[in-house]
């Protein structure tokens, strides 16, 4: 019988205490378990940085990849054995850095399986340089002076590269992103989950009283479920305008960030 510990190894765990990668550990296990999906039956890959080690603690067949290149390497897989149930895991530095290429042209090939990012806006594993997601004049404890380009939109970069399930969720609620987590890999198609992530050791400005609005005037979440508002992301049919919508739907909530911050299960889900 599976139980929660099926999914689990011995390899012992030294992320950081209060690092957003337990929860979407916790996540990816509880998922597998609620799908009832059998370890050997499941290929998790990963790239290089904190994010790598996720094949290590979950009970399943694992592969540490390159730096950059997940990608291409979980699309192998998938295509030369479509009965696993592919699932990519990589840091935002690791995926929309060196990986970006991979990035577009995986969303353009929409194979079956999901890609994880775990976004936190540093690179954690090299001492908190800034990542591609960390906002142009954030300057994070780790760093000498504020970033000083653009950041990437990776829900947006998702979109416009073609993946056909996009979807943000929080490392630190745990029930929604394992509802995400399954709703990407029950999807047919390319899935993309964005997962906002805290780092508490290089990242003192995005932390969890910051996701919480602690330091708002009226404290309030900055994360909301965009889903409890009445939004709708699912293409009923792909093949009519009802896609374009959507997707300039999912463009313009994407861009919300500082009081507001979407959270939400999927943004895009075209029927495939």
């Amino acid at each position: 019988m599976l139980e929660l510990k099926t999914y689990r190894t011995q390899v012992h765990n030294d992320w950081c205490p209060g690092c957003g990668d337990f929860g979407i550990v916790n996540a990816i296990q509880m998922t597998l378990l609620e799908m009832q999906l059998e370890p050997h039956r499941v290929a998790i890959f990963s790239g290089i940085g904190c994010s790598g080690k996720t094949p290590h603690f979950v009970n399943a067949y694992g592969f540490h990849t390159l730096h950059g290149r997940v990608l291409p390497i979980a699309t192998g897989a998938r295509l030369s054995n479509p009965g696993l149930t592919v699932v990519a895991v990589g840091g935002d530095g690791d995926g929309l850095g060196i990986g970006a290429g991979h990035f577009v042209n995986t969303g353009r090939r929409n194979l079956d399986f999901t890609y994880v990012l775990y976004d936190n806006g540093v690179y954690g594993l090299t001492k908190g340089q800034a990542s591609p997601t960390l906002p142009k004049g954030v300057k994070t404890k780790s760093m000498p002076a504020p970033a000083i380009i653009e950041r990437v939109n990776p829900i947006a970069m998702a979109v416009a590269s073609g993946y056909t399930f996009v979807a943000r969720s929080y490392a630190l609620d745990v029930r929604h992103l394992k509802q995400t987590l399954r709703a990407a890999i029950e999807h047919r198609g390319s899935a993309f989950v964005d997962v906002l992530q805290t780092c508490p050791t290089y990242n003192d400005i995005n932390t969890k009283e910051w996701y919480g609005g602690e330091d708002l005037p009226v404290k309030a979440p900055r994360l909301y479920k965009l889903e409890d508002s009445g939004y709708n992301g699912v293409v009923a049919d792909p093949s009519t305008d009802e896609v374009n919508t959507k997707k300039g739907n999912a463009l313009v909530k994407s861009f919300e960030w500082g009081d507001k911050i979407r959270d939400i299960a999927p943004l895009l889900d075209e029927l495939t």
